[in-house]
């Protein structure tokens, strides 16, 4: 779509001035307008206030300035509903799913048709199961039952059952947030399919996403935000994802960084033949202090067993983890069978599930960061709130967390500062051993730096890092090895002077393959004959 038929279509909805406020301001002088059957890309760092202007979009939050119109009407919803019924919907990371119904409810839970003209409540089961059918095929969901419950489901078709519940009776204004953020390949693919259907009928669309390269697929224009404030807007066809990283950033970001100067000691951490039934098999491997080890693999390779093995979370059926009780001093083995065995041991983990693992949501910074560290910060079994917030003070500053202060409720924060959260609550318990499980999955690219250049610091004090990443470029760029985990086992251990990004891929592929080849093996006898 050239400038020309974009500037012809009519414009669907326009913000003028729109500004929201908490404790201090998120979002400030935002003025867009959006025109039908284009997709306007909305990106920027985390807390950089997308969430916070479609929220606002979408009912769900109230500007503290501006106005908007929809179509040649003022629009001003006072909850998602209303804006659902004017047809602005939208698609938000955390499901408006309820587990215990099945996914035909979840689709029609509002307006569940009904038996005859008195059907005293009764649900016509026939007509919800056909026009659930016809709904789920629209994204690809043709081969489940409409009967099935949601909470059976994994998280990828439950991200799809709420795209569909959206997509029902009339939309004007569809807004998705990072929707492919737990969608397999396929899923996508099929997302995208339903996105040039909508452009055709005239829906106008806003896509948020971190990931630039799906941007130049589907949207015509792109909005950078940064600091609450618009800072860009621009046809998609005159950026480059390097350009519009600028953009978010404010400033370029190159492909390598500096961690500063590190001296590697001796072993801080040694794992010997840790084993889980076929999930982790014999996994040995050591990290030595200032070290950043990482581990890589396919998903279902073992990765997150293997830390949660190391930390205690989960049952190990043999195999040791050893310590070095001094710097210098060679690691001896520690009893670690619970996460307290390994917090007091110095081992911590920062979950790859942050807010169903690592966080208490509701609770301000300060709870969850004396979570860990309860012994500091009470007296007498009672916590002293000076204190806490005193030492949360200490973490938000060192972690440079953006937020109003230690009352700040978790939930309100941005991704990446959630995660700066959860590693502050470790750092002020001064654990030697870090293991990062997907530590900067679902955060924007700044904040990713700023996460490798925290990294880079715990390494220089000596501590030990163990970093899981489904992102192979990003553990080229902070590693200085690299472990290769397939099918439970680790098939190859990488230096920097020597790995490729061929070889770590057909390492990840490799224990696959022994299996593979193992399942087909022509069976003998005793004797060695066939």
């Amino acid at each position: 779509m050239d400038s020309n038929d974009h500037d012809a279509l009519p414009v669907v909805l326009s913000v003028s001035g729109a500004g929201k406020t908490y404790a201090e301001p998120v979002l400030a002088d935002v003025s867009l307008s959006l025109r039908a059957g284009e997709v306007l890309a909305l990106t920027g760092e985390n807390g950089a206030g997308k969430s916070t202007l479609s929220k606002i979009i979408g009912g769900l939050v109230e500007p503290t300035t501006g106005t908007m119109r929809l179509g040649d009407a003022p629009y001003a919803p006072a909850s998602r509903t209303e804006a659902e019924a004017l047809g602005v919907r939208m698609v938000m990371q955390e499901l408006n799913l309820l587990p215990t119904l099945s996914v035909a409810e979840n689709l029609f839970l509002n307006r569940l048709p009904r038996v005859g003209a008195f059907s005293f409540g009764w649900i016509d089961r026939r007509k919800l199961r056909d026009d659930a059918r016809h709904a789920m095929a629209q994204v690809g969901l043709d081969a489940i039952d409409p009967d099935t419950l949601v909470g059976e489901l994994g998280i990828g078709h439950q991200q799809m059952v709420e795209i569909a519940r959206n997509l029902i009776d009339d939309c004007r204004v569809l807004i998705l947030d990072e929707p492919t953020a737990m969608l397999t390949a396929r899923e996508v693919d099929l997302l995208f399919e339903q996105i040039h259907r909508l452009k055709s009928r005239g829906v106008a669309l806003i896509y948020i996403s971190h990931r630039l390269e799906e941007l130049a697929r589907v949207a015509e224009r792109v909005a950078v935000l940064r600091d609450g404030r618009l800072v860009h807007v621009d046809a998609m066809t005159n950026l480059t994802s390097d350009q519009i990283v600028t953009w978010m950033v404010g400033r370029e970001l190159g492909e390598r960084i500096d961690l500063g100067v590190r001296k590697l000691g001796a072993p801080l951490l040694r794992v010997e033949r840790l084993t889980r039934g076929k999930v982790v098999r014999n996994v040995s491997f050591d990290v030595r202090a200032g070290e950043i080890f990482g581990v890589s693999g396919l998903i279902g390779a073992g990765r997150t067993e293997l830390m949660r093995l190391i930390y205690g979370a989960d049952q190990k059926d043999g195999g040791t983890v050893a310590l070095a009780a001094t710097p210098g001093a060679p690691p001896t083995p520690v009893a670690i069978d619970t996460p307290a065995d390994a917090v007091r041991a110095g081992i911590a983990l920062i979950t790859e599930d942050r807010k169903g693992e690592g966080l208490l949501l509701p609770q301000p910074i300060a709870a969850n960061v004396s979570l860990g560290n309860i012994g500091s910060v009470a007296r007498h079994g009672v916590v002293d709130a000076r204190r806490e917030n005193a030492l949360a003070q200490k973490q938000i500053d060192a972690m440079r967390i953006r937020s109003s202060g230690p009352g700040q409720i978790v939930g309100e924060l941005s991704g990446g500062n959630q995660q700066k959260v959860v590693i502050g609550r470790w750092l002020a318990r001064d654990c030697r051993v870090l293991l990062f499980d997907e530590p900067t999955r679902g955060i924007d690219v700044g904040a990713k730096f700023d996460i490798y250049g925290l990294m880079g610091a715990l390494a220089r004090e000596g501590r030990a890092l163990v970093v899981v990443s489904s992102d192979l470029r990003e553990l080229m760029l902070i590693c200085d090895r690299i472990g290769v985990m397939s099918a439970g086992s680790m098939t190859g251990v990488f230096e920097r002077a020597s790995w490729s990004q061929d070889a770590l891929l057909a390492a990840a592929f490799a224990g696959y393959r022994s299996r593979e080849a193992l399942l087909h093996a022509p069976v003998t006898n005793e004797a060695g004959s066939l």
